[in-house]
């Protein structure tokens, strides 16, 4: 069962849900490190949750297109179904390819961001990075995760907050800042550049954006 806390409402309209469920759970059942854990759960238990692991029923063309829309959820930190309902319809209202738009959209908010700035460890770190108010955007105090980032607009961590050691790990790690966005690490800050692409967006998992679309158009 998936757990969320309710914060508050954001501008949009849509309120701000904390995921709380068993996260290696959602990792092994989609067979990847979704949020990015310095310690993978797929290491050591590889078969899906239940009985048995890996014994599977073959699923229809509802059940594929619902799992394609929790990988989708799974992807951005276990975002809520208002949420992602919003940002489709939203996505239908803009000009151009529907599916493009909303990962697009999706890609654009603030704690993604965040973390693909490596500014935070995992996109879940990233969440309670903007939470918590640590997080300004063109130097001032945004906590609201699901904020739309636009090209020209610099994010960073607040001054007080820049001796966080999650922070200060997250900077010194591996990862690769998308080509879209550009980190000044010495300032613990980034810009986005241009708007992140449907093609440029790398996701944990391979997820049908189509699907997840033809999924939520029959969503009342």
């Amino acid at each position: 069962m998936a757990y969320f806390i309710f914060l508050y409402d954001n501008p949009l309209g849509e309120l701000m849900a904390r995921y709380r469920g068993p996260k290696n759970k959602i990792a092994r059942r989609f067979q990847a490190n979704v949020f990015g854990r310095a310690r993978n759960p797929m290491l050591h238990k590889q078969n899906p949750p239940g009985m048995h692991g890996a014994r599977r029923r073959k699923k229809s063309d509802y059940g594929l297109q619902l799992e394609e829309k929790q990988k989708l959820k799974a992807s951005f930190g276990m975002i809520s179904e208002k949420q992602l309902l919003r940002y489709y319809r939203e996505a239908v209202r803009r000009e151009g390819n529907t599916s493009h738009t909303l990962l697009e959209m999706l890609e654009s908010r603030l704690d993604n961001i965040v973390y693909r700035l490596k500014l935070a460890p995992t996109i879940l770190a990233a969440h309670q990075l903007v939470a918590h108010g640590h997080i300004q955007v063109n130097g001032k105090k945004v906590d609201i995760r699901s904020f739309l980032v636009k090209p020209g607009m610099e994010i960073s961590i607040r001054e007080k907050s820049r001796k966080i050691a999650c922070v200060l790990n997250a900077l010194e790690g591996g990862r690769d800042v998308p080509e879209y966005l550009s980190l000044n690490k010495d300032a613990f800050s980034g810009t986005m550049l241009a708007t992140p692409k449907y093609d440029l967006v790398s996701l944990p998992m391979p997820v049908n954006v189509a699907v997840v679309c033809e999924f939520l158009a029959h969503t009342k």
